[in-house]
């Protein structure tokens, strides 16, 4: 097959969609914007497809694969973080989910409103304006869009204040559940041998999983939510600008995940190595010197170790944070040059309102956090899976000392559970 032939594909595509969508590329557009519009209008949208079709194999596959050994039950605790997210989160969903969808449209109309206030009211004629019984000149005019968007951003703020609240209040109540339920089983002998290792999984490493309790379901519907709706904006405004706000996207779902699971992996082996120092020094509490008040020299070299290991696995978790940071806002801000060469070259040309530029650039501005916020929370989602099934497998039956070894005080309920 003839080479030309094959450039010629893509190229014949990218005039038809930018046809499509109301701009044609003529002899008199300039030879940068032929690329550019490749890039946005046909090779970013193919690669999204390629991405999104490579996820949904993997997943089927992953699906039809044989499922492992599943945790053995164990009581007070369902076999999987979401059903346990669901089953103390059920009765405030509908108040956050009903927040967070409350919360789009006023979004919304915060981002038209600074269009409005540069195309209607300040680069526009025709004043005084007349709706119905009310009359506004020009100056009048700008003040009322002006007190809207004012209206609008407070709006916002406060719902955005309110879901916060709640799921604070919600992650917070899930916390202090877990940690109940892990004390009664460890009352009642869970642990065994490595019954230490409970007071730092009881004292920290169980909050991420209340964290992710009060974001399960939530966090997903109102960053997604954000995310579709700031991009539905700018394509309102012009498909080829919101072509541009996701070329790059791409670019950032295969290489931030990456670096979050390095980051994910180094935070797991951070807590481990924390967890069996903690079981290193309770055993070392229980040592006669320990409560004469003698300190034992044969177990210093392993708290030592602990401590050196400890401080290694810190610093690399620290490079791996920056680095990853450090590529997210390139990515972030490397997509505003798309604006500001198409949408600069549309305005030039007349195709579109300069208030309809701002807009997309003040836009653009929060577009980055929800789909940060999301990347985020999918990577989370395994790491609490791992913690959550460590947990199980850390309070499973098999290392419950049986019910008749068990004080008459193991058994009794906590005094919290009236609570």
């Amino acid at each position: 097959m003839d080479a030309t032939f094959l450039f010629q594909i893509p190229h014949d595509l990218m005039h038809a969609v930018a046809h499509a969508v109301g701009h044609e590329i003529t002899a008199d557009t300039p030879g940068w914007v032929h690329p550019v519009f490749h890039l946005t209008l046909v090779w970013a949208p193919i690669a999204l497809a390629a991405l999104a079709l490579w996820r949904l194999v993997s997943a089927l596959r992953a699906r039809g694969r044989p499922a492992g050994a599943a945790p053995p039950p164990v009581p007070g605790f369902e076999p999987g973080v979401y059903a346990f997210v669901l089953r103390w989160t059920r009765a405030e969903l509908p108040l956050l989910l009903g927040l967070s969808l409350a919360a789009l449209p006023v979004l919304y109309a915060a981002l038209e409103l600074p269009k409005l206030i540069v195309n209607r009211a300040i680069d526009a004629e025709g004043f005084p304006l007349t709706a119905g019984l009310w009359s506004f000149d020009q100056l009048e005019f700008l003040f009322l869009l002006c007190a809207l968007y004012l209206v609008a951003v407070m709006t916002s703020g406060a719902l955005k204040f309110a879901i916060n609240v709640a799921k604070g209040r919600v992650g917070e109540r899930v916390l202090r559940r877990l940690r109940l339920t892990i004390y009664r089983r460890w009352r009642a002998g869970a642990g065994g041998p490595r019954r230490g290792e409970t007071i730092p999984l009881i004292a920290q490493e169980v909050e991420p999983i209340g964290g992710f309790a009060a974001e399960a379901i939530v966090l997903p519907v109102f960053q997604g939510g954000t995310f579709l709706t700031i991009l539905a904006f700018m394509f309102m405004q012009d498909p080829v600008l919101g072509a541009a706000a996701v070329s790059l996207l791409p670019v950032q779902l295969v290489v931030i995940p990456r670096l979050q699971r390095r980051v994910n992996r180094l935070a797991r082996a951070r807590v481990a190595e924390m967890r069996t120092l903690g079981g290193e020094l309770a055993g070392q509490s229980l040592r006669p010197e320990a409560r004469l008040g003698l300190a034992p020299r044969e177990g210093l070299a392993d708290v030592c170790g602990g401590f050196r290991r400890i401080e290694s696995i810190r610093r690399n978790l620290q490079r791996e944070k920056f680095f990853m940071k450090s590529v997210s806002n390139f990515l972030a801000s490397l997509t505003p040059f798309f604006f500001y060469a198409i949408g600069g070259w549309l305005v030039i040309e007349g195709r579109l309102t300069l208030g309809a530029l701002v807009a997309v650039l003040a836009a653009y501005k929060d577009f980055s956090a929800p789909l940060r916020e999301l990347l985020r929370h999918y990577q989370a989602v395994e790491d609490v899976r791992v913690r959550y099934q460590e947990l199980l497998a850390h309070l499973a039956p098999a290392r419950t000392a049986p019910a008749s070894a068990l004080s008459p005080a193991s058994r009794e309920p906590c005094p919290m559970e009236t609570a």
